[in-house]
C-alpha cells in the first residue's frame, strides 16, 4: 500500500454520498463526476457544520464576507455576483441581510453614480479574520493525513481538468447577438 493511502477506510453506505450511483460498467467520466461530487459536498458539509456550530453564520454569508475581504476597496455587486458564482438575487439578499449586521457598507459608486459597491466594515473584517482562522484550522485537520505529495498532485491535476473543461464551453457571445 502507498504511504499516502495508509489511512484509507472504506466508507459506509451513509457516508458514500453521491458516488453510491455509480457502478463498474458507467463510463469513467461518469464515475469521475460522481467521485468530485462526493469530495466536495463531503467537505462542504463538513465546512457549513462547523460555520454553523461555531460562529452562528453560514457559508455563502462566510464566501461573501471572503470576496470582500480580498477587495478592501469594495465591489459592485455585479463583480461580487460573478466571483460568487451565483445570481443577483442571491447577492442581493445576502448583502441587506450583512449590511443590518453591519458587516458590511453600500457606498456610491465613484466611478458610476449609477452604481453602488459594497465594502467589508471594520467590525466585518474582524469578525471574517477570526471565521477565517478557523476555516483555515479546519481544512488543514480534514486534510492531514492526506500526504502533501498526493495533495499537490491533485491540485495539479484538478487545474488541468478545470481549463480542460472550460475549453469544452461554447465561446461566450456578445450581449447584443443574444438579444436579436
Amino acid at each position: 500500500m502507498s504511504r499516502g493511502f495508509a489511512r484509507v477506510h472504506v466508507v459506509g453506505d451513509d457516508e458514500i454520498g453521491q458516488e453510491a450511483r455509480a457502478s463498474a460498467e458507467d463510463h469513467s467520466a461518469v464515475r469521475l463526476w460522481l467521485r468530485l461530487l462526493s469530495c466536495s459536498v463531503q467537505v462542504e458539509q463538513d465546512i457549513r457544520a462547523k460555520l454553523r456550530e461555531r460562529f452562528g453564520t453560514t457559508l455563502p454569508r462566510f464566501d461573501y464576507l471572503a470576496q470582500l475581504d480580498r477587495h478592501p476597496d469594495g465591489l459592485r455587486l455585479n463583480a461580487l455576483s460573478r466571483y460568487l458564482m451565483v445570481t443577483g438575487g442571491n447577492v442581493t439578499a445576502l448583502t441587506n441581510q450583512l449590511i443590518a449586521d453591519g458587516l458590511i457598507e453600500r457606498l456610491a459608486d465613484p466611478t458610476d453614480g449609477r452604481s453602488s459597491i459594497v465594502r467589508i466594515t471594520k467590525v466585518g473584517r474582524r469578525r471574517f479574520q477570526r471565521m477565517a482562522a478557523e476555516h483555515e484550522q479546519w481544512l488543514i485537520e480534514l486534510f492531514d493525513g492526506f500526504d502533501a505529495p498526493h495533495r499537490d498532485t491533485l491540485y495539479a491535476l484538478l487545474g488541468r481538468l478545470r481549463v480542460h473543461v472550460a475549453a469544452q464551453r461554447p465561446a461566450a457571445t456578445p450581449r447584443k447577438e443574444r438579444q436579436a
